[in-house]
Order: C-alpha cells, then structure tokens, then sequence
C-alpha cells in the first residue's frame, strides 16, 4: 500500500539544507570512528535521509494519521479483538515521569513503587480469574499462550508425561492456539464443533488418551458462545491426565460473572491490552500475563514480584529452580502494566462486572437488529461478539470482503472478515461495551443499506471503497513483492 494519491512519501518532499532538528556539540574530545572501532567497514558516504524542516515533518506524519481510521474518530467493531476506546487518563499516567523515566537496570530498593505497583495487578488479575499466581512478562496474547504450553509442557515432563505429544484445539480457535501448540512441538488435533457451535462432548471423548497434554479453548468461543458444558470438558481432560488452557482474548465478555479458574482451568492468558485498557492498534505493544493453578506455580517465568519484609517491601524472585526462566527482556512492557492497574483501580469489580454485561447487551442488540437483514448463523443469545454470514449474498457480490470494503465509505471500521473459518463470508462483530445505542443503531442502518444497493446498485459494493485513501491494493502482490524500504531512482535499477 502506499499513500501517494493524497500525500507524497517523506523522501519525495525533502529539499537540500533544510533541517528539523540541531543537535547541541558533544563537550568532549571527539575521536575518530575508525579509531573507536579498528577494522570495522564504515560507509563513504553520508546516509540518504531526508531533509525537511521541523514543520514539514510535523505536517507529514500529521496528515498521514489523518488517513487512517481510528477508534478515536469512529466505530471499530472488530471481532475477538476489543477494539475499544481507552481513556487517555491512562496513557496520562505511564506516562507519568516515575514510570517513563525508570531503568531497567535500577536496583530492587529504588523501584519499590513499581514492584508494590506490579504486585498489586497480579493480584487484581487473580482476583478476576480465579487463579494462583501469575506471570506478568509476556509481551502479547499468543506470546502469553507460549508461556503457558510450555509450562504444561514443563509440568508433564517432570510428572511422566513425556508421552504426552498431542493438544486438542476446537475449530472455532483463534489460529495462535494451533501455532503455539506446533511452535512448542505438540501435534494437533482439530475438534469439529457441534451444530451449535460449541465443543461436542462426544468428539472430546473419542479424542483424549494418554497421548493428551493439554485441552485449548476460549470461553466464550469465537462464535460469541459460552462454552455450556466447560466443566464436564475440564473434567474430562483432567480425567485423562490432560491440563486445560484458557485462551483469555475473550475475557471482556464474562468479568464479574465467571472465572475461568472456577471452571477448572490450568492456565490462562490474559491480554491487557484488549481487556484492560490499552490501544492496540497497529501492532502494539502488548501484554498478555499467565496466570497458573498452584500445581503450575513453580514453573511460571522468573523472576516474579515477591512481598518480603512481611509485605513492607518487595523484591524479584530469582530462585525459582522449575521455572521455564525467562520468556521477556526484564519484566514485561511495563507502560501496559500501569494502564491496566489504573483501570482496575478505577473499575472496581462492580464496574468490570458492569463493562462485560454492557458488552454483551451491546452485542446482542446488534446481532438481533442485524438479524432483521442478514443471516446470523447461531441465532440465539451470544455474549460479547456474534457473527454474520454473507455467503446467501455473495453471488450478488455480497461478499464479506465486499460488504467490509463499503462499511469504510461511511466512516466505520469494517468487522472481522472470514473468522472463524467455520462460518462461509463470515463478518465477526464486537461492539464492546464503551459504544452507545446511537452508534449501535447507525452501524445497523448502514448494514441495512449496503443489503440495498446489493439488490439495486450491486456495483456500489463489489468496487467499495470510493471514499478511503487508498481503495484496493493488490495484497497478494504486496506479500510477495514487499517494497521494504526505499530506493532513491538511481539506485533503482540495483540488485
């Protein structure tokens, strides 16, 4: 994708002499590089950078941002992912000298606010899954989920499991469950989902053995369902000698209400930065803590942040000898940290419990406003996202791509397309809980006129967008021929 139509890359505005930034003198004596490092290749000639004035570059990056769609300017329903709006207070306070201004390599007794500050989050997090201690260091969703197979890898390992080769993952799962599990060197087995969505007790059944190490599913599921049967599956696997993994990317949908501890999971992960207010949008940063049952304890990543003094000060636990050691640089992102702890101080668990109700109500007045229009192919009350199928449209050219593409041209963010893959043309939709009817009932009437101009202006759609910046780039092309970096014209024509 490239932005040429409405702003030239920064390269192409540079002009010769102009500068954006003075760099004060060194005050010390200056040696040459060569000197500094003998026998190191240096360039002969200055690198090609731009040359702009502060204002040029400030105008730049500022319209650049203006091109893109943000949850700060419009509704972001994407599914499974919480795009929701997080209160700047939050970012306010990372930001806040005494955290921003911290070092890594500061000493135990000159961060003791931090440390007290850290604590505090994981027992906040524990309080809200139900479980025993928890690992704060994972810097995402599917990073956490690593850390937490191979701490069940660890625990089988040490208990005569080894072997146990296979983890059982529902076909609704987010596609990280089945990476992870590879990545950490176990075979997969796909479980069929029942006609209703949820995972049959039967399949499970047939599937578990002795070769089982662990059961991964997301509660509720990524079709919006809750998982009715999670205690007979735990208890099943349990039963076969397997541990269960909650995959917490849903975990908005039932605070307050349910905790995946109390229905006997092993580990779970918890992306603060979908549940707990911080932006993720465009890749980053992320944190996804492990919170374990006490039998996985002594495996959690080290160090954790330990009480001493009677709970006066507190200090990194190193001397973990069954730990899987560390999994992070230092202690995780800890700007994501801080975020989080200001919204569960501010939420309190009446108001956790009251944004996971919100999100569900949103959710299911949307899906039975949407179900007046389009097919929703698990008709029945969901819980935090539901999904739509397109598939009776698409030979109209109502795909869900195309549907997606028209969403844009009236200032929304499409949904999740194609996801879960059990559903043909699926648009997944998470209205989270900070949107207001209003919003809800201007997306549906969006959705009921785009289901118009499929039968009357079917062309409107299939060439959507009209109004973005950049209309359809060719993705196939972009993913394999990346333009990664730029070329000056002369050099162009180099291998």
């Amino acid at each position: 994708m490239n932005t040429r139509e409405t702003e030239p890359l920064i390269f192409d505005k540079s002009s010769p002499g102009h500068r954006g930034a003075g760099l004060p003198g060194a005050g010390v004596p200056t040696k040459s590089i060569s000197d500094l490092l003998p026998g190191v290749r240096l360039r002969n000639d200055a690198p090609r950078l731009p040359e702009l004035s502060e204002v040029q570059v400030v105008r730049h990056y500022t319209r650049l941002s203006q091109l893109n769609h943000s949850v700060d300017t419009g509704f972001y329903p994407l599914g499974s992912c919480t795009m929701k709006y997080n209160p700047k207070l939050h970012d306010e306070l990372a930001g806040l000298p005494g955290f921003a201004g911290l070092h890594p390599y500061q000493a135990e007794n000159e961060v003791q606010g931090l440390l007290h500050l850290m604590y505090e989050l994981e027992q906040g997090l524990l309080e809200v899954t139900g479980m025993s201690r928890a690992t704060l260091q994972p810097a995402a969703g599917a990073h956490g989920e690593l850390a937490g197979i191979l701490m069940i890898k660890a625990y089988h390992a040490d208990h005569g499991g080894a072997g146990r080769t296979t983890v059982i993952i529902p076909d609704s799962a987010h596609g990280t469950n089945l990476a992870t599990a590879a990545m950490a060197g176990y075979q997969v087995i796909e479980l069929p989902s029942s006609p209703r969505g949820l995972i049959d007790l039967e399949t499970l059944r047939r599937n578990l053995s002795e070769q089982t190490a662990a059961v991964m599913l997301t509660n509720p599921n990524t079709l919006g369902l809750f998982e009715e049967d999670v205690l007979e599956i735990s208890r099943l696997a349990h039963e076969a000698g397997a541990l269960c993994y909650y995959d917490g990317a849903n975990l908005n949908a039932i605070m307050g209400k349910a905790r995946p501890g109390d229905m006997g999971m092993d580990v779970v992960h918890i992306n603060l930065h979908k549940t707990f207010s911080t932006p993720h949008g465009g890749g980053g940063p992320g944190a996804g803590p492990v919170a374990v049952c006490a039998a996985l304890e002594p495996y959690l990543p080290l160090p954790l942040v330990s009480p001493t003094d009677g709970g006066a000060a507190y200090k990194l636990d190193y001397d973990r000898p069954l730990s899987i050691g560390r999994v992070k640089g230092f202690y995780g992102n800890v700007a994501v940290l801080v975020r989080a702890y200001a919204y569960l101080l501010r939420m309190g668990a009446e108001g956790l419990t009251r944004a996971s109700e919100d999100a569900v109500l949103n959710a299911n007045y949307l899906r039975v406003r949407l179900g007046e229009t389009f097919s929703v192919p698990y008709d029945r009350p969901c819980m935090h996202e539901f999904v739509v199928s397109t598939a009776d449209r698409a030979t109209q050219g109502g795909t869900a791509l195309n549907i997606a593409k028209r969403i844009l041209d009236h200032g929304m963010h499409a949904p999740t397309v194609y996801f879960p893959l059990i559903v043909p043309e699926a648009l997944m939709i998470e209205p989270t809980e900070t949107e207001d009817l209003q919003t809800l009932e201007e997306f549906a009437q969006v959705m009921e006129k785009i289901d118009r101009e499929l039968r009357e202006e079917p062309d409107l759609v299939r060439e959507a967008p009209h109004s973005t910046p950049v209309r359809r780039p060719d993705e196939t092309a972009a993913a394999r021929h990346p333009v990664l970096r730029w070329r000056p014209a002369d050099e162009k024509d180099r291998p």
